[in-house]
This record gives structure tokens, sequence and C-alpha cells, in this order.
């Protein structure tokens, strides 16, 4: 295993809520109301009207899209710490993704009338905004990027990397993933048949990439994984689930 290349990719705890300062975070926390979501429910629909965004307080939430064969493809999984929804320019802006609570969650809710005000009294928020847009819109680009380049294979590896930086902790053995993720999730997050995800995982075991511990993913060769995605080395609050 190239430790010196892996080591920096392993359990970043990095959350797109550090765009913004402590003194931002108060103030985006006055203008939120609070929201229980039970695990298995839906925050907001594809198409819903975008005009709120969403905070993270507590669990974890995944963000998808389906095609029109009905597929589902997970584009995010956003947890405690991380703001999520759309916000445009336009007063018809529709909700691109889908968002279900995995687990219980706590959400803070902010009307976008009231960021709107906030943002055109306060432009260092503003700035940080800015900023937290481009990332959102920067991690979603590579994710396609990923798909469209280098394939199914492609973008399994670059699942495989994300969730080293998601969930990743550094054992004598490699990167071990603390979360459980069955192949029909990792089916999910490329948009593949699970039986695809069987094969291509099978092959890597055999050639000692991989392997698995009680049911946990065990990456022994990331260095491999990043090659075979023709990975950029992206900074970890991009290259995440």
């Amino acid at each position: 295993m190239d430790t010196n290349r892996s080591t920096e990719y392993a359990g970043s705890n990095a959350v797109n809520s550090s765009c913004f300062s402590p003194e931002s975070m108060d103030k985006l926390k006055s203008i939120m109301y609070e929201l229980k979501v039970e695990a298995g429910s839906c925050v907001y629909w594809e198409g819903d009207l975008a005009d709120k965004l969403y905070y993270i307080k507590k669990g974890k939430v995944k963000c998808t899209k389906t095609n029109e064969d009905g597929k589902e493809f997970v584009l995010y999984l956003f947890r405690e710490g991380d703001f999520m929804g759309q916000l445009d320019p336009y007063s018809d802006s529709r909700q691109s993704f889908t968002a279900n609570a995995t687990e219980s969650c706590l959400i803070g809710v902010i009307q976008k009338s009231d960021l709107e005000a906030l943002l055109w009294q306060q432009g260092d928020l503003a700035l940080e905004f800015m900023k937290w847009m481009g990332l959102m819109h920067r991690t979603t680009q590579t994710k396609f990027r990923d798909l469209m380049l280098y394939g199914k294979p492609g973008a399994l590896c670059s699942t495989m990397i994300r969730l080293a930086n998601t969930f990743g902790k550094m054992t004598p053995e490699g990167i071990l993933i603390t979360e459980k993720m069955t192949n029909t999730d990792l089916a999910d997050y490329i948009g593949a048949a699970r039986e695809s995800v069987n094969r291509m995982l099978g092959d890597w075991k055999r050639e000692g990439i991989i392997d698995q511990r009680d049911g946990h993913l065990l990456i022994k060769n990331l260095a491999h994984l990043q090659d075979l995605c023709h990975c950029e080395l992206c900074p970890k609050d991009i290259c995440r689930l």
C-alpha cells in the first residue's frame, strides 16, 4: 500500500459549512427554524420549489436523481454540519434532486427571502456563500466527470476514494471504511447494476486491492484505485460522498 499517497485521503472530517466563519454561522443559525425528519422520510422532492436552504444539525440525508427508467443515482450523502439545497437567483427555480433522511434528522431551515436579506446586509457572508455554491458545483461536476470519462470502473474507483475521505480510518492493513456499504449502495452511487459492482469488487479482491473486515470495506491499495480513475487529488472537501 502506498501510504505516502493514501494517508492524506483517509478519514476527512471536512464538511461544507467550513466555507463559513463562526460569525457567519451564528448569523445563519439566527434565521433558521428547526425541522425534525424521521428516518426514511423525504426532506424535499425533485421538482419542488427551491425556496429554502437546509442545515443538518443531526443525522444523514441522501440526495438522489432518478432517470427516465426509474434508476436512482445517489449524488450526495450529507451529514451533520452540512448545508444542502438549491438556491438560484430565479424565483421559479426547482430542486434538481430528491433528499431522503437515512436516519432521524434535526434540520435547520432557512427561507430564501430571509437569506437574501441577510446576504444583502452582510458582504462577508455573501462572499462565503458564493464560495459554498462554488464548492457544491465543483463537487457535482467531478462526480459526473468520473462517471462520463472513465465509465463504471472509474466511477466505482472514485466512489471508493470518496468513501476513504469521508469514512476512512487508517489501520496497519489499509484504510477501513467505518460506514457499512452494501454492493447495492455502491451501485446506486455510480448508476450501475449490482451485478456489475459485484464483479468489479470481486476482481479487486483477487488482485489484493481491497478486502472486507466484518462487513466493512478495507482499501489495501488506494494508489491503484487513484491510478485507475486518473485521480486529480482534489481537496478533501470536494472529494467526498
